[in-house]
């Protein structure tokens, strides 16, 4: 009775590790392989017949099996987010993020009007970008002078020329002023030029919305009064009438 005991708890120690190493992750069963066919070939149950080996006994004790007992994490290039999994979120397709965004909010809001200016959204092939050097500056050919030379000239000198982002916006932007004042003074001569053998030109943007202003205000004022004459009228009706209604209810 005490045998079969201790040979209980005996088998009972010899699983516990297992079943703990199994619990945590770990398999150490390949490792035990060996082992346990020495054990049974060892044990025989007839002594007049010989016990045959299997082919892999001797390579496995030359060359035994290895296993890590740690097990590998999953590499992942970003965190998840755990709000995505949520049911309403399963369909909705990640916010896509570039790193040109932030330049490009920090330009337009420094520079607001700059969004009033018509800009050509054509292009040939689809590849207009590919052709520009932003190394040579912000002009490039065949390609008009906006916001986005100024996002791309300061991301390249960012990426090529080691400056940090406020620097790299300053040589950006002070290129960005010299070749609007050049545009600036070619319209000028060229208008002064037109004018001087005699070309006519009509009222600038400025004229024209300065006359739609003036005449928005001329509607507005002429309505101002006729509303305030009738808000007039109608009081002095009432102050007119005031003793009326009270001689009518004593007769």
């Amino acid at each position: 009775m005490e045998a079969q005991d201790f040979d209980q708890h005996s088998d009972n120690s010899n699983s516990r590790p297992a079943i703990v190493a199994l619990k945590m992750g770990r398999q150490i069963r390949p490792a035990r392989v060996y082992q346990a066919v020495s054990q049974e070939l060892s044990t025989k149950v007839l002594p007049g017949y010989p016990v045959q080996e299997p082919p892999w006994f001797q390579v496995m004790r030359d060359i035994p099996p290895s296993e890590i007992l740690t097990r590998p994490v999953t590499i992942h290039e970003n965190p998840r987010n755990p709000k995505l999994r949520k049911p309403s979120n399963i369909y909705k397709p990640p916010r896509i993020i570039h790193e040109e965004d932030s330049l490009r909010a920090t330009f337009y809001r420094d520079h607001p009007w700059e969004l009033a200016r018509p800009r050509m959204v054509l292009e040939t092939d689809g590849k207009d970008a590919r052709r520009c050097n932003w190394a040579k500056g912000l002009r490039q050919h065949g390609q008009p002078l906006t916001g986005e030379s100024v996002v791309q000239r300061q991301l390249w000198l960012m990426h090529n020329a080691n400056l940090t982002r406020n620097q790299a916006y300053d040589v950006a932007r002070k290129e960005f002023y010299a070749l609007r004042q050049e545009e600036e003074i070619e319209k000028r001569v060229a208008r002064e030029e037109a004018r001087h053998v005699g070309a006519y030109f009509g009222k600038s943007r400025l004229q024209i919305s300065m006359d739609l202003e003036d005449k928005e205000f001329e509607t507005w004022k002429s309505w101002a009064s006729q509303r305030t004459t009738v808000i007039q009228q109608s009081q002095n009706a009432n102050y007119a009438n005031f003793g009326e209604e009270a001689d009518a209810e004593a007769a």
